[in-house]
């Protein structure tokens, strides 16, 4: 499936700068509030539903010089995704 990139960024932060990055969208994802990322003129702003897929990923890049490590967390889900829960309800 074809790929639209909506919004990217990739900067140098120290370790607590990424901690409070990611402490507001935690904070953003626990008030059901839409996360909106913004620099300079670009910006935009999703609204994830209720129930997200979480994916937390840890890769080795290897190739031309030192290996480089990462971990990746994505939040995926269908546009127009219902906002209620998907419980299982018996009456």
């Amino acid at each position: 499936m074809p790929e639209e990139v909506l919004f990217v960024t990739e900067t140098t932060e120290s370790r607590a700068t990424v901690a409070d990055y990611l402490r507001s969208v935690a904070d953003r994802l626990d008030a059901g509030e839409p996360l909106s990322l913004s620099r300079g003129e670009e910006s935009v702003t999703l609204d994830p539903p209720a129930n997200v897929t979480f994916e937390v990923k840890a890769e080795r890049e290897t190739g031309d010089g030192a290996p480089e490590l990462s971990v990746e967390f994505e939040l995926e889900w269908d546009e127009g995704a219902d906002d209620t829960d998907a419980s299982l309800e018996i009456s």
